[in-house]
């Protein structure tokens, strides 16, 4: 994990796990995290930490997790509607 700030990080940039699998495309970028449209048939939206990121540049960013492991541990689904 990284103990300073996240390094510049713009929207549109490619995000991978330190395994290498591709997580997605960040879509927004915020002081603490990333906002990342994860890739495939189904994408979801994962809120990647700010101290997760290891490197970031050449319009790649790479995090502290595996492919397997960072959709569990950063995708946040909606809670049930109220009236449901």
């Amino acid at each position: 994990m990284s103990d300073g700030p996240m390094p510049p990080v713009e929207r549109g940039w490619r995000v991978f796990a330190g395994d290498g699998h591709l997580l997605g495309q960040v879509d927004a970028v915020f002081a603490d995290y990333l906002l990342v449209r994860s890739a495939g048939l189904l994408p979801v939206d994962l809120y990647v930490p700010a101290d997760a990121v290891i490197a970031a540049g050449n319009a790649r960013v790479l995090v502290n997790a595996s492919g397997a492991s960072a959709r569990e541990r950063w995708h946040r689904p909606l809670k049930r509607a109220p009236h449901a």
